[in-house]
């Protein structure tokens, strides 16, 4: 398998278009070739290429930031002697100062497939960008290690965020490649794009369903720590809008939900009595971590590690974010006044619980809060939202 960058590095008829333009690059730590040679070093070593800028998301280009809502300042590689923008700080969007350093802009982010993951948005923002001035946007395309799978409810209108810039579910099921000829058409974006696609790549072959065996797994974001991360990911996400721990501050984040007062047998026993078949494809590990900082910080928590990383995984039947909403309704059954939504700004969006602007929308809360609220009437509106997005996307597939 060749990633974009691959076939764009070792093919000099895919760089011809680019001659005599400025060519900038928006990519962060795990933005590497097969090689492991990271994509600006390698561009800035071809004859044909006038490197001449970088934008770096979430996290910074080099992925130095740790936690959300931690910005990165722009600064100067003094190495390729090229400005370095930041994407993820005093401005979210290119500014004209940005635009007027380049005239094509090659994006090569390494993305989770997960709606909430921030590097989407950003793609989205240059895309609109490029079109209001003219601009150029080529992707060189990645895998999505959460494969093709789609779960989770759309993003209703009005509830747009840095954090959901679209229309789409939790786990949207397309390449960052795929997802930008979505955002062009679905956003009437009159821009340049150009997708150098990967070849020989298969998102539903095991056993990486999405991931191939032979890449090396970089964190595309520091908590971005494995595989396993990632198919979790759509659903543990979700917890970052609660009280509980999601693993911050421990060597698996975002693969672990807990709290020191959780008894984590009682909670996965009514898990499985209120929806059995949302528990399949992982299996699910009763453990106790202690986080170093964030949540709980020093604090013995009690729950359980979700384990996608284990031979009897079943990438089908594996639904992360139906597993962490029957996680919650469960927990509300048990303990009905148990303080469960966090109440903070979270990703500069004001005015709305976290829990809701991470879902899209209030109907997670409400679901897991109204007591008469059925776990069939849930299944049901998710699959009537993952059914209009398998025709929504169809269109834009290329593997």
């Amino acid at each position: 398998m060749k990633l974009g960058v691959d076939r764009f590095l070792e093919d000099p008829a895919l760089r011809a278009p680019l001659r005599g333009y400025r060519v900038a690059v928006l990519g962060h730590q795990a933005s590497v070739s097969s090689r492991l040679v990271h994509t600006l070093d390698a561009l800035a070593a071809l004859d044909d290429i006038d490197l001449s800028a970088a934008l770096g998301p979430q996290h910074g280009m080099r992925g130095d930031k740790q936690d959300n809502m931690i910005e990165t300042e722009d600064e100067f590689d003094v190495t390729l002697g090229i400005p370095v923008f930041s994407l993820y700080g005093k401005w979210r969007r290119p500014t004209p100062q940005m635009l007027e350093t380049f005239d094509v802009l090659l994006v090569d982010i390494q993305d989770l497939g997960t709606r909430i993951y921030t590097f989407i948005t950003t793609l989205l923002y240059v895309l609109e960008a490029g079109a209001a001035a003219g601009k150029a946007v080529w992707v060189l395309d990645r895998p999505n290690p959460a494969g093709r799978p789609i779960e989770g409810s759309l993003l209703l209108e009005g509830h747009e965020s840095f954090v959901g810039a679209s229309r789409i579910p939790m786990r949207h099921g397309l390449t960052i490649g795929e997802l930008a000829r979505w955002f062009v058409a679905h956003h009437d974006l009159d821009v340049e794009l150009e997708v150098i696609a990967m070849e020989g790549y298969d998102p539903t072959a095991p056993p990486g369903f999405g991931w191939n065996k032979d890449l090396p797994w970089i964190n595309p974001s520091p908590n971005a720590a494995s595989l396993n991360m990632a198919r979790c990911y759509p659903g543990t996400v979700v917890l970052e809008g609660t009280t509980l721990s999601e693993g911050r501050g421990t060597t698996i984040p975002l693969e672990v939900v807990g709290a020191p007062d959780l008894d984590p047998r009682a909670l996965l026993e009514t898990m499985a009595s209120l929806a059995p078949g949302w528990l399949e494809g992982a299996h699910l590990r009763p453990c106790t971590f202690e986080p170093t900082f964030h949540k709980h910080c020093g604090e013995a928590c009690h729950g359980f590690q979700v384990h996608a990383d284990w031979k009897g995984y079943d990438h089908a039947a594996f639904r992360p974010y139906r597993l962490m909403n029957v996680c919650l309704k469960a927990l509300r059954q048990l303990r009905p006044e148990y303080p469960l939504w966090r109440d903070h700004r979270y990703e500069y969006t004001e005015g709305r619980l976290p829990v809701d602007v991470i879902d899209g929308g209030p109907k997670l809360r409400t679901w897991v809060d109204d007591a008469n609220a059925t776990v069939a009437a849930r299944d049901e509106e998710l699959l009537r939202d993952e059914c209009a997005w398998a025709e929504s996307r169809s269109p834009f597939l290329i593997y």
